[in-house]
C-alpha cells in the first residue's frame, strides 16, 4: 500500500478572502462582508459562508425532489424535456456565466440559484394554484415564500437550529421573488439569477413544446425574438433545417441575451457609478438602473420580444386542450388528497402533524404535500383514497 504524500504546508492552502479579494469586483458581494446567519456558527476552514450555502442546498432533500417534479408538462412522459431539477441546473448555468462576466460572487449566485424553485409543490404552476385556492384564507400558498418556510423551518438536517441555516444575504434573495413585494433591495447577485431564471423558461419550454409537438417550429419563428435568432444562426450556418435549426436557434437565444445582457449591465454599473453592493442596493430603492432600478435587464426591444414570446407559451402551450386534458385531473387528485389528509392530520408524518399544533392542519398539509414529488402524490392518492 503506497503512503499518501503529506499535506501542504498551511501557507500553501488557499484562503477564500484573499481568493474574493482578487478576482471579485467592489460591486460584488464579498462573503467577508456577510450579515451572518439567524444560527451563528463557527466558519468553516477553508470553505466560505456561500460556499457552504451552496452545498447545503445541494445536499438538502427538497433538491433532491426536484428531480421528479414537473416543471411545465404534468403527466408528459419521456427523458427529453426539463425536470424542475434540470431547470434549476440550466439556471444555475447561465446565471454563473453572467456573474463570472460581471467579476459577481460565483459561490453565492450559485446558491440562490440552486434554491431558487426548491419550494414548488408536485405538478408545477398547476399544484401550487391548486395549494394558492385552497389556502386562500390563510394568505395563500407561492412557491417562492414556501422556499424560504424550507430554508428556515421544514428542512431540519442539523442539530441545534430548524431549517438550513443559510446566510441571510441568501434568504434577502430569496425573499424578494416572494409575491407581497416585501425584501431587501435586490443586490446584482440576486438580479443576475432572475435574469437567468427568465431566459431559462422561456427559451426551454418553448424547446419542450416543439419536442413534444405542441407547436410546430415554424410557428415559434415567426415570433420577432425567435426570428431574430434564426437569421444569425442562418448568417453563421446557412439555411439548416429541422432538429438542427432549432437546437441552434434556442442556443442563440440565450447566448445574445446573456451577451446583451452583461454589455448593458456594465454600461449602468459605469453610469450610476456602481462601486459596492449598497449602491446597487441605492439604485434600486430610487429606480436608478435601467429596468424600475434592476442594473441587469435586457434592452428594450428585447424585453418586447419575450414578453410576446411569454404571451406565445401561455396561449399555444399552457393553457392548450392537451396539457389542461393531463393537468385538470392531476389537480383535483391534490385537492383530494389536501382534503384527505386536513380530515386526520394524525396521520401526516411526525414533523408535520407537530407542526401542526403551532401552524394548523391546513397549512401542515400544505408543507408535506408541497414537498411530495409529482409520482408519489400519485402512490400516496393510490393508498390513501384507493385511486390513480
Amino acid at each position: 500500500m503506497t503512503d499518501r504524500p503529506p499535506p501542504p504546508p498551511a501557507s500553501w492552502l488557499p484562503d477564500w478572502r484573499a481568493r474574493e479579494a482578487t478576482i471579485l469586483a467592489p460591486w460584488a458581494m464579498h462573503a467577508a462582508d456577510s450579515r451572518g446567519r439567524v444560527h451563528d456558527e463557527h466558519p468553516h476552514v477553508f470553505r466560505s459562508p456561500y460556499q457552504r450555502d451552496r452545498d447545503r442546498i445541494l445536499h438538502s432533500a427538497a433538491f433532491r425532489r426536484l428531480a421528479h417534479k414537473t416543471q411545465v408538462f404534468t403527466g408528459y412522459h419521456g427523458d427529453y424535456h426539463r425536470s424542475r431539477l434540470t431547470h434549476t441546473l440550466e439556471v444555475t448555468s447561465i446565471a454563473r456565466t453572467l456573474a463570472r462576466a460581471l467579476a459577481l460572487n460565483e459561490d453565492l449566485v450559485e446558491a440562490l440559484a440552486m434554491a431558487h424553485d426548491i419550494g414548488h409543490p408536485p405538478l408545477g404552476h398547476a399544484g401550487e394554484d391548486v395549494l394558492d385556492e385552497l389556502l386562500a384564507d390563510q394568505g395563500g400558498f407561492n412557491h417562492n415564500a414556501q422556499a424560504l418556510r424550507i430554508m428556515e423551518l421544514l428542512e431540519s438536517r442539523y442539530p441545534g437550529f430548524p431549517g438550513l441555516n443559510l446566510s441571510r444575504e441568501v434568504l434577502d434573495g430569496q425573499a424578494t421573488r416572494r409575491k407581497d413585494g416585501r425584501g431587501a433591495p435586490p443586490i446584482l447577485e440576486t438580479q443576475v439569477v432572475d435574469a437567468a431564471d427568465s431566459i431559462a423558461y422561456d427559451t426551454h419550454d418553448a424547446d419542450d413544446a416543439v419536442e413534444l409537438g405542441l407547436v410546430p417550429l415554424e410557428e415559434l419563428l415567426e415570433l420577432p425574438l425567435v426570428a431574430a435568432a434564426a437569421e444569425r444562426v442562418y448568417e453563421r450556418h446557412g439555411r439548416i433545417v429541422g432538429v438542427d435549426l432549432r437546437r441552434a436557434v434556442l442556443l442563440e437565444l440565450v447566448d445574445f441575451q446573456v451577451a446583451g445582457l452583461v454589455a448593458r449591465a456594465r454600461g449602468s454599473i459605469e453610469a450610476l457609478a456602481i462601486r459596492s453592493p449598497d449602491d446597487v442596493r441605492r439604485a434600486f430603492r430610487e429606480g436608478a438602473g435601467p429596468d424600475a432600478g434592476r442594473i441587469l435587464a435586457p434592452a428594450p426591444d428585447i424585453a418586447a420580444g419575450k414578453r410576446e414570446l411569454e404571451r406565445f407559451l401561455f396561449t399555444r402551450v399552457y393553457r392548450c386542450e392537451r396539457v389542461l386534458a393531463v393537468r385538470l385531473p392531476a389537480q383535483q387528485r391534490l385537492r383530494q388528497l389536501f382534503d384527505w389528509y386536513c380530515a386526520r392530520p394524525e396521520e401526516l408524518p411526525g414533523g408535520f402533524r407537530g407542526r401542526a399544533d403551532v401552524f394548523g392542519a391546513r397549512r401542515s398539509t400544505a408543507d408535506y404535500l408541497a414537498g411530495m414529488t409529482d409520482r408519489y402524490l400519485e402512490l400516496d392518492h393510490r393508498r390513501r383514497l384507493g385511486t390513480g
